[in-house]
């Protein structure tokens, strides 16, 4: 056994040996401030539907670095906002959206990004044009924090049959076409393939989608109506584009209306989508609409209901946007655009013009089947050049409130906005809600809007990658695009 004395010499060393370590230790740096600190706020768990109470968010860069109980403790922080009373969700998402028009638009379109950031859009999903390099470049500053503008996922150019009737889409009829159009797709590294319908034919669209799928390349798109969406849907179409295609798969006729196309195809009067419908429309069949939505459900392919923009084109015979007040930011180049449609529309018969109503009411009606069925419901407004009066921003709170309208409940319409976008891209482990590690894109609301959807126009702050955007801010944005 050790001396007292030898206990007391060891111990003593012992302390002089940690005196020394600690004086010559270097005092460890403190923590870095956050950036962004947003105290004592009711944050909305999109994937619960439910409010979190009296919550401290804190972000530092572009990222969320912590979420937890406020408490009393400090946080050191470069900026702090005052949560109390208000509400806090992740950015939201349109998912269709158009940058297109040429040359000559490319700076009027890029003027529409501010819009996406004043209505709480962080993300934007483009659904295909002919300026995908300045799109690619808007993103590139976008990300530098060089352009104030919403993250954006692009198609790049459409693809399409011979003769295609958006310019610069890649026409494709064989296999190697489609291969040829998929290799220039991905050197200019877009996010998906998206087929439009204007003159593809049924083998060439099915084989798009194949050859995608072995590339492991997302497809959205419209379809020809030779085609029937549940063929696609084995093919693994990743979403289908507003509702008309899957409009058609709910007649109980599909089989003979399908057959019917195909035949007319060679003859001088080939029958399209718009000449179809009223028979579509007559033969709906909800055993039908039960069998389609079941297997999109199966194969995990979502919709876009893009409810607000057809109720918008509905009306426009009878409606004036002349003092629209969000007209005042479109450049007059776009609004040129819209007289396409808006002459068609009014040159329509008093018949046609009611069934164009009559089929948005059975398209709202669509959509709740869809989600109880467990289809992903994804937000877009397919704002953009030549969509008339469907303003980007704005159309996608009209889309949410639709939603909405048609059974939805304010908690599923704002996942369709946010956390199903981020699933659908393969980024949900970096966006779609409000948790640590997740993208700084985030929305304060003044007014909860789990229990009215308008609230989510109560916007106090927009955050985007990790910058924070008053209401006066966003109205100097505004101003700053508004035509003089």
């Amino acid at each position: 056994m050790a001396s007292s004395r030898t206990i007391f010499f060891r111990s003593g060393l012992l302390a002089s040996t940690c005196c020394l370590l600690w004086a010559g230790q270097k005092p460890q740096p403190a923590a870095a401030p956050y950036d962004l600190v947003i105290s004592h706020v009711n944050v909305i768990d999109v994937v619960t539907g439910q409010v979190r109470p009296d919550q401290m968010v804190a972000l530092r860069g572009d990222a969320i670095a912590v979420v937890e109980k406020a408490g009393a403790k400090p946080y050191a922080a470069k900026r702090t906002l005052d949560g109390r009373g208000k509400y806090l969700l992740p950015g939201l998402w349109d998912m269709h959206v158009h940058f297109r028009g040429g040359d000559s638009l490319i700076q009027a379109n890029q003027n529409l990004l501010p819009l996406f950031l004043a209505h709480g859009i962080t993300t934007v999903r483009d659904a295909g044009g002919d300026m995908t390099p300045a799109v690619m470049s808007w993103r590139r500053q976008i990300g530098a924090g060089t352009l104030a503008g919403p993250r954006i996922f692009t198609s790049g150019p459409k693809i399409d049959g011979p003769h295609a009737y958006w310019p610069g889409s890649l026409e494709v009829e064989t296999t190697a076409q489609i291969n040829k159009a998929l290799d220039s797709l991905q050197k200019l590294h877009v996010d998906y393939v998206k087929i439009y319908d204007s003159n593809i034919s049924r083998e060439a669209y099915l084989n798009v989608i194949s050859e995608a799928e072995k590339r492991g390349l997302k497809t959205t798109g419209h379809m020809p109506y030779s085609v029937k969406l549940g063929e696609a849907v084995d093919r693994g179409l990743d979403a289908s584009e507003h509702l008309y295609y899957v409009f058609k798969a709910c007649s109980g006729k599909e089989d003979s209306l399908t057959n019917l196309v195909r035949q007319s195809l060679t003859t001088a009067h080939p029958l399209g989508l718009f000449a179809m419908l009223p028979a579509v429309e007559a033969t709906y069949s909800p055993a039908a609409a039960t069998r389609i939505f079941q297997q999109m459900a199966a194969h995990h392919t979502a919709v876009v209901p893009t409810l607000f923009i057809g109720k918008t084109l509905a009306d426009l015979p009878t409606t004036d946007h002349t003092r629209d007040t969000m007209l005042a930011y479109i450049d007059p180049k776009i609004q040129a655009t819209y007289t396409r449609r808006l002459s068609s529309a009014k040159g329509q018969s008093a018949e046609a013009a009611q069934f164009r109503k009559k089929l948005e009411v059975r398209f709202s009606g669509l959509v709740p089947k869809l989600q109880a069925a467990g289809v992903t419901v994804l937000a877009g407004s397919d704002s953009g050049a030549f969509n008339s009066f469907t303003y980007p921003g704005a159309s996608l709170i009209g889309e949410l409130e639709m939603l909405v309208q048609a059974g939805l409940t304010s908690a599923q319409a704002l996942r369709a906005a946010t956390l199903n976008g981020a699933r659908f891209m393969g980024v949900e482990k970096t966006a779609g809600t409000v948790a640590v590690g997740k993208n700084a894109d985030l929305l304060l609301l003044a007014q909860n809007p789990l229990t009215n959807i308008r609230n989510v126009r109560t916007i106090n702050t927009v955050i985007a990658r990790g910058k924070p955007y008053s209401r006066q801010a966003l109205g100097a944005m505004l101003q700053a695009v508004k035509q003089k």
